[in-house]
């Protein structure tokens, strides 16, 4: 007997009443990273609904790493999975993965980052409305910087689709309030790679600000990148002069717009995406019509928000 026919035999066996695991099947969901809380925040809500409904789940890491999520997904298809939800490593090269998954014909989810890969089959798309959000970060720029406008930095996380949305919606609107507006101009002056982490944050902005140094503020496309901007503006002295817009709403970012070190967040909401893709996957398997995609509305949130935060009063006692 092959591996893949004993990985299938061991998957039946272990569904069977009595050995210990969910009845109904298993889930193999593959995230980013798990070094970044807002995707355990995502695994943790999709976990808690699938045990409502009787499925386990295999978490694992990708670690930004695209031949290691493809790795996984390679063992979940082994292992006679379900389901598959991913948060896509990267947008493009994930796409002869999925096509496996087709294949074997185990149905594929993704939530908060898209598959752009041609010739692949994801039942559903559950994500933040990224356009809208990056479209709320830049009326937040417009509003920050003011008559007098500046210059501003990028730090992107190109590889997702999620992050390219956020760019678009926010250049978009610098567009067009330069187009309509003759004075005080925001001029985007650098476009870096923060790596959505606060390491490579702290690079991006420390190259953005050594490159440009009348910067006026720097858009951030998820907390840790704008925490790791913000610690590289205190290392040059220049935390009170640049201004920080980050993505996410994290309650690292939520604590550092409470403490003004992050101006504002366009808010995801990550425990709705785990709970609706858990409920999108329960609906494929009933047979009901499901959405190929399904956004979720991102909001501003400043420090006055922060400062009634029930989670941060919570953190403080």
């Amino acid at each position: 007997m092959n591996r893949y026919a004993c990985a299938t035999l061991l998957t039946l066996m272990c569904l069977l009443p009595g050995c210990g695991r969910a009845e109904k099947g298993t889930i193999g969901v593959s995230v980013l990273t798990l070094t970044n809380p807002f995707f355990k925040v995502i695994a943790d809500n999709l976990r808690a609904e699938a045990a409502k409904h009787g499925y386990d789940i295999i978490l694992v890491s990708g670690d930004r790493d695209a031949k290691k999520q493809s790795d996984q997904i390679d063992d979940f298809i082994v292992k006679g999975v379900s389901a598959i939800v991913l948060n896509p490593c990267d947008s493009l090269s994930v796409g002869p993965a999925i096509r496996r998954a087709n294949e074997a014909g185990i149905p594929v989810f993704t939530n908060d980052i898209k598959c752009q890969a041609e010739d692949v089959e994801v039942v559903c798309h559950i994500a933040t409305d990224n356009y809208q959000g990056g479209r709320l970060a830049g009326q937040a720029m417009v509003k920050l910087l003011g008559e007098a406008g500046g210059e501003v930095a990028i730090l992107h996380f190109p590889q997702a689709e999620s992050c390219q949305m956020r760019v678009k919606g926010f250049t978009e609107v610098l567009d067009e309030h330069n187009a309509a507006t003759p004075s005080g101009l925001i001029e985007i002056v650098a476009t870096l790679d923060g790596g959505g982490a606060r390491n490579e944050g702290f690079n991006a902005a420390k190259d953005a600000v050594e490159a440009n140094p009348d910067l006026a503020a720097i858009f951030a496309i998820n907390d840790p990148s704008g925490l790791g901007a913000h610690a590289a503006l205190e290392a040059v002295g220049k935390s009170d002069q640049i201004k920080i817009i980050a993505f996410d709403g994290q309650l690292i970012g939520k604590q550092a717009i409470l403490e003004g070190k992050i101006a504002c967040d366009p808010i995801q909401f990550p425990d709705r995406m785990g709970r609706k893709t858990m409920e999108m996957i329960i609906k494929h398997f009933n047979g009901e019509e499901v959405p190929s995609e399904m956004l979720i509305p991102s909001e501003l949130y400043y420090r006055e928000d922060a400062e009634q935060d029930p989670e941060l009063k919570t953190k403080a006692a």
